[in-house]
C-alpha cells in the first residue's frame, strides 16, 4: 500500500480517544500518523526489511497499549499509538503487493520481511499494488471519519495526505517507465543508495 494509506490508517487508530479521552486525542492522532510513516523510512536502505517488523512491532504495541490503558498520559498514549501505527503498516504491507518496480505483474515473492522467522513473507490477495485504484479508495475511506473527528491543522494534514494519494495513484504506473529513463543518468556514486528494485532496471521497448 502507498504511504498515504498507511499514515491515514495510523491516525484512525486513535479515533476512540476522541470519545474516551479527548484531551489525548491530538497526541494520539499525531503519534498514529508518525507510526504509520516510520517503517517506510527504510525506502532507500532495505525497503520493507530494515524498519518493517510485523511481529516485533505488534508485540511491543500490545505491551504499550496495556501500559497506556493502565496509566494514560500523553507519553504512554503516544508510544502506544506510534507502535500500533508501525505494526499495522508492517502487517498490512503483506496485503499490498510485492516488492518490485512493477508489482502489478506479480513477479515478486517478497512483501515484507519477518525478522522473527528470518524469512520474507509472500504477497497475499488484497490491494494489488501501491497506488492501485483500490488503494486510493481505501485511503479515501479511511479519511472520511478522520475529517469528522479532527479539525484545524490535523484536518489540513488529512486533506494534504489525500491529495498526495490521488496524485501518486494517478501516476503510479508511469513511475516505472520514468525510472527506467532516469536510472541510467544517476551518477555511479549514488546508485548504491537506490532501492534494490531499481538496481537492474533497464528501459523497456
Amino acid at each position: 500500500m502507498m504511504l498515504p494509506t498507511h499514515v491515514l490508517a495510523g491516525m484512525l487508530l486513535a479515533a476512540p480517544l476522541a470519545r474516551v479521552a479527548p484531551e489525548l486525542a491530538t497526541v494520539g492522532f499525531v503519534a498514529g500518523f508518525l507510526g504509520g510513516l516510520f517503517p517506510d523510512l527504510d525506502m532507500y536502505t532495505g525497503h520493507r526489511k530494515a524498519l518493517h517488523y510485523p511481529v516485533y512491532y505488534s508485540a511491543a504495541a500490545v505491551a504499550a497499549l496495556v501500559v497506556a490503558l493502565a496509566a494514560p498520559s500523553a507519553v504512554t498514549v503516544a508510544a502506544a499509538l506510534f507502535l500500533l501505527g508501525a505494526a499495522l503498516h508492517s502487517v498490512s504491507d503483506v496485503y499490498g503487493g510485492g516488492l518490485e518496480l512493477r508489482p502489478w505483474e506479480g513477479n515478486s515473492d517478497r512483501a515484507v520481511y519477518d525478522h522473527h522467522r528470518k524469512r520474507w513473507v509472500a504477497p497475499r490477495a488484497g490491494v494489488r499494488y501501491d497506488g492501485a485504484p483500490e488503494d486510493l479508495a481505501l485511503a479515501v475511506g479511511l479519511s472520511l471519519p478522520l475529517l469528522v473527528l479532527v479539525d484545524g491543522p490535523l484536518r489540513l494534514v488529512v486533506f494534504g495526505t489525500l491529495l498526495v494519494a490521488a496524485v501518486y495513484a494517478a501516476f503510479r504506473r508511469h513511475l516505472a517507465e520514468l525510472a527506467a529513463l532516469v536510472i541510467p543518468l544517476v551518477p555511479a556514486a549514488l546508485t548504491p543508495y537506490l532501492p534494490d528494485r531499481y538496481a537492474d532496471e533497464e528501459p523497456r521497448e
